[in-house]
Order: C-alpha cells, then structure tokens, then sequence
C-alpha cells in the first residue's frame, strides 16, 4: 500500500500556502533596518559574553555564565565568530581577535576531535577569515593570499585530520587525536555527512597553498560514497569505512546526510565542475521520486525506498536554500512554506517532527538555535524578494530574543512546548544564525555584491581579482571567495610547463633512440597501437597536464571514538 499523508485538521490551515508579499502582523512588512540593529545588539550580547564568561574555552555556558570544551579545546566560538564580526562591520575586533587566535590557539594537543567538525569549524572559519583579513584592514603578508598566518594555523588544522582518510575505501574515521592520530581500534561507523563534507575547505586549501593532498582526499571520499549508492539511487546514513557496507540504511535529506548534497553543489559551483553538480542531480531524482510527500521530505530504506519514517528534521530546513542554489525556486518555496509552519507552531524548529501527527517527536523536542530555516530565508529572499521570508526574520528575531535570552547569552531551548532552557550556547549561534539573519536584513552587505565593486592584488603569481561577490558559504557559513582560488595557481601552471619540458626533452631523446636503433637494424617497434612517437601522439602528449601526485598518509594511534547509534543512525557523544 503506498504511503499516504495524513494531516490533522488543525494543522491543514497552516499549511495552505502563504500568499506573496503578505504583511506582518501589523499590517506592514518587517522593517530590514530595523531588525538589522536587533539582530547586530543579539550578536553582541552573546559574543560579550562569550568573552566575559567563557574564554579560552569553546563555547559559553549561558545558564552558568562560564564555558566549556566541546569540540577539541580551540577557543571555538571566537575562530567560529570570527568573519561574522566583519560582515558585521567591527574591523577593529577583527583585528584584536587575529591576533588573539595566532598567540593562543595550538593543533598541537591530546585531544580527540571530530573530523568534520573541525573542519567546518576551525579549518572553515580559519580559511575565511584569512581571505577577508585584507578586507578588514588587516596588514597581509607578502604573498597573501598564498600566504598568511591564518591560512598555515587553517594547514595545520587540516594535517591533524589526514590520518582519518587512511582507509582501504578513502573514506574517513570520524574522530582523529590531534597528537596520535587514529587508534587503530577506532569505530570504523562514520555518518555520511562526516565523509562528504570535506571539498570546499580542502580544495581552497589545496589551490592556496599547492598542496594537492587536500584536494585529492575530499575527492576520494566524495566518490567513495557515490559509487556506494544503492541501485535506485540513495545513500543511507551511516557506512563502515573499512568495507564499505552501509549499517543505517535510512535515506533521507537530514541529520547525517545533509551536508553531503550541499557539498556536491557548493562544491560544483566552486571549482566549476560539471561532474559534481551532476551527481548532485542524480540524487536529486531519486529523492524526489522516493523521499518526497506534499512538498516533504521523509525517510525511507536506501534499497527498496518504502518509509522509514514521517519525520521533518530540523536539520532539513537548509534543502530550500540548495535548491534556490540550483534554480528550482517553485519547489523551494513550497517546502520552505511547510517548515515555516512548524516555526510558527512552536516559536522554533524542533529537533524531530512527526509530520502525519503534526508535533514533536519524543526526545526530540529541543531547538539548539539552528539556522538552518533562516539559511533558506536568506537564499531565497535574495533570489525572490518575497517578503515572507522576512517575516520568518522577524518571527526568529522576536522568539529567540523571547524565549532563550538570558543574562549571560542566548541558551539553547531544551523543550519548545514548555520553553525550558539548556546550558549550553553552540558556537553555530554566531558562526550560522546571527550571521544568516544579519545578511537577510542587509540588502547591501559586502557578501551580497553583485561583482559591481572589487579589490585587485598583486600576488608572486600575478595579478588577482577578489572581493567581486558570490561568495560561497560552507556548512557553518563561512564565507569562500572563489576567485581566491585562482590566485594561487600559477605555482601549477609552471610546474606543469616544467614537466612539460622534461617531458619533452625525454620524447626527443628516445626519438633519436629509435631512429639510431631502426637505421642500425636493431629495433623493432613493439606490437599495438599508440605505441610509437608519432606527431599526433607527441602534440597530444606535451598538451596533457600529469596527474596529481598524491602524498603519501601516516596513520597514528589514537583514544577510541565514544558514540552509539541510535535513532535513524545519528551519532551522540557519550556525556562523559
């Protein structure tokens, strides 16, 4: 029997779709500068108390007014918060907070870290705010943007994570010790996101310093996973490293998937590659044709592509936004109308949504402030100007300043049906949601420029143009400048013009060979085609640029990864 949606009564109303250009509450629509110094005060009184409270540690601890570690001991709401303060305007703190990262931040620590937090975290936050130092006033180095000290801490952070890909698949562990390594009795059970997640700060990486290994590894991985899909074309949720055998086989465009498809597009629209955008589309047939439900997207068995489960993820709410990315905005809006009422509902996004019973999932009723939902809003609204992604703005505004401010921060919403608090202030809180929100009621902000305004720098490579707009943001929104990949690539180039060179010194050299041994009666051309130097072949030869050599990987020990699987295959830390 196939699967029907059922939506209670009440709920039906709410999701009738919202009419363009719909007035707010009081008859008019949000005011952007308005709610742009709302949004600009909600920065500040988190990140003054991160500060006040919190420092050195990663992450504030709201209801205690104190901080903690959490993700490897890195000050990681400060590198988090980092080019949120430029887009912000405050160059000055940008400077101060430079300075502050490059005298106390060491990789250099016994501390097991999570592969892809760090990455979009630390190595993310690390590469973004090197290419906006110039922007903020910073005094660049010689060489910059191939050069910096943000850009070698953004290198260091990246090495600590190359033994994770030293698997017979390439697909990485998903905890690394920073000084050992990775134990050789770590889990092999790694999210798919964990694996698929990597291109964007590995290829920038790779393209600013030379280093090929970046690159080439996030690329494995990605590939790994798209040969792994099952015959109707999904990819579950968790997969073992070292076979390559799925253990959560449920599909679906949520927690453990997502950032594994918004990697294949950003990634494609990044380095210009048709190959990636068209995995991406492929998955996006088969999500379509077996996920989704009245503009929903639900989870089904990889294989046979029955439910799973009815549920609405909070994490899901960036699909809107990728799909504006690709130009499908019909399908966009419909959806991002649908999440817009479960905000409405609850002042939030639960965690889990049942969607045929119209309310939370048990356990699973939090709202850890994700900016998920406002991503979309900001995508779209740029692509529309429908201003009822502005009223979502303002509806986040209003809720989060009402329900999780408190004296030292904002504190993530345990229950969305009774408000009760947790104590805890993730560092995506200014990395993701202040930031989303900010650049939504910011028409005019440096990130948004249509390519009318840029900077040109002079590198030891050539001329550079940056600054010119269409920035891309990785999955903690740290904003990429893509044409600050190719200023470092004449490092390439004369590499692949010197190799070119050899090559043919070598081709003329076994040339006169052959001729010397043919005229002596000595040679006989070997047997197949394509074997002999001809013209054609020798053209052809001096054309094709060598593959990238790929450097070799040391694997160390480390501490075991502390997690267990439970419900659709996410991963939870032990407390302990």
């Amino acid at each position: 029997m196939p699967f029907q949606l059922f939506v209670p009564l009440g709920l039906l109303c709410a999701l009738l779709p919202l009419h363009h250009g719909a007035p707010g509450p009081d008859g008019t629509a949000p005011d952007p500068a308005h709610y742009r110094e709302r949004v600009k005060a909600m920065f500040y009184h988190a990140y003054d108390s991160y500060l006040e409270n919190a420092f050195p540690f990663d992450e504030l601890r709201p209801l205690t007014c104190d901080g903690h570690d959490t993700w490897g001991s890195f000050s990681l709401t400060l590198i988090d918060a980092l080019d949120t303060l430029l887009i912000l305007g405050n160059v000055s703190e940008f400077q101060r907070v430079v300075d502050v990262l490059q005298n106390n931040v060491d990789f250099d620590i016994d501390v097991n870290a999570s592969v892809f937090e760090t990455n979009i975290r630390v190595v993310g936050g690390l590469l973004s705010a090197h290419l906006l130092s110039k922007k903020a006033g910073v005094e660049v180095e010689a060489g910059w943007p191939c050069s910096g000290p943000l850009l070698r801490m953004a290198e260091e952070a990246a090495r600590k994570l190359l033994p994770a890909f030293q698997t017979p698949t390439g697909m990485p562990y998903g905890t690394v010790n920073l000084l050992h390594g990775v134990n050789p009795g770590e889990t092999p059970v790694t999210c798919t996101a964990g694996i698929g997640t990597f291109i964007v700060e590995f290829a920038t990486l790779s393209s600013l310093t030379g280093d090929p290994v970046f690159e080439d590894v996030a690329r494995v991985a990605l590939m790994r996973l798209w040969e792994s899909r099952s015959d109707i074309g999904l990819v579950g949720n968790h997969i073992d490293v070292l076979t390559g055998k799925w253990v959560a086989q449920d599909a679906g465009i949520g927690a453990g998937v997502d950032s594994y498809f918004e990697y294949l597009v950003k990634g494609a629209i990044l380095l210009q590659d048709k190959k990636l955008m068209a995995m991406f589309l492929e998955y996006n047939k088969a999500i379509r044709n077996y996920t989704r439900f009245d503009d929903w997207y639900l989870w089904v068995q990889m294989y046979k592509g029955t439910v799973s489960m009815p549920v609405f993820q909070s994490l899901e709410a960036y699909w809107p936004g990728l799909q504006s990315l690709i130009g499908d905005i019909d399908n966009a809006m419909r959806t991002f109308l649908n999440y817009y009422t479960v905000w409405k509902q609850f002042g939030g996004l639960p965690e889990f949504y049942n969607i045929p019973q119209g309310y939370t999932v048990e356990k699973r009723e939090g709202y850890p402030l994700r900016p998920e939902l406002i991503e979309s809003a900001m995508y779209l609204y740029r692509a529309t100007g429908d201003p009822t992604l502005l009223e979502l703005g303002r509806d986040a505004v209003e809720s989060i300043e009402k329900i999780s401010k408190v004296e030292c921060g904002f504190a993530t919403i345990k229950d969305l049906r009774d408000h009760k608090l947790d104590n805890r202030m993730e560092s995506f809180f200014l990395a993701e949601t202040v930031k989303y929100l900010y650049l939504l009621f910011d028409p005019s902000n440096f990130i948004h420029n249509n390519g009318s305004t840029f900077d040109t720098v002079i590198t030891p490579y050539g001329e550079c143009i940056l600054g010119a707009g269409g920035y891309i943001f990785n999955t903690e929104a740290h904003p990429i400048d893509p044409a600050a990949l190719h200023c470092c690539r004449r490092l390439k180039e004369e590499q692949w013009e010197v190799e070119d060179l050899m090559r043919e010194f070598y081709s003329l050299k076994r040339l006169r060979f052959q001729k010397k041994t043919v005229s002596s009666g000595q040679w006989k051309p070997p047997v197949g085609p394509g074997t002999f130097l001809s013209p054609e072949n020798y053209e052809q030869m001096k054309e094709k640029k060598p593959a990238k050599q790929k450097t070799p990987l040391l694997s160390c020990p480390s501490q075991p990864f502390t997690s267990k699987l439970a419900l659709l295959g996410q991963v939870f830390l032990d407390s302990s």
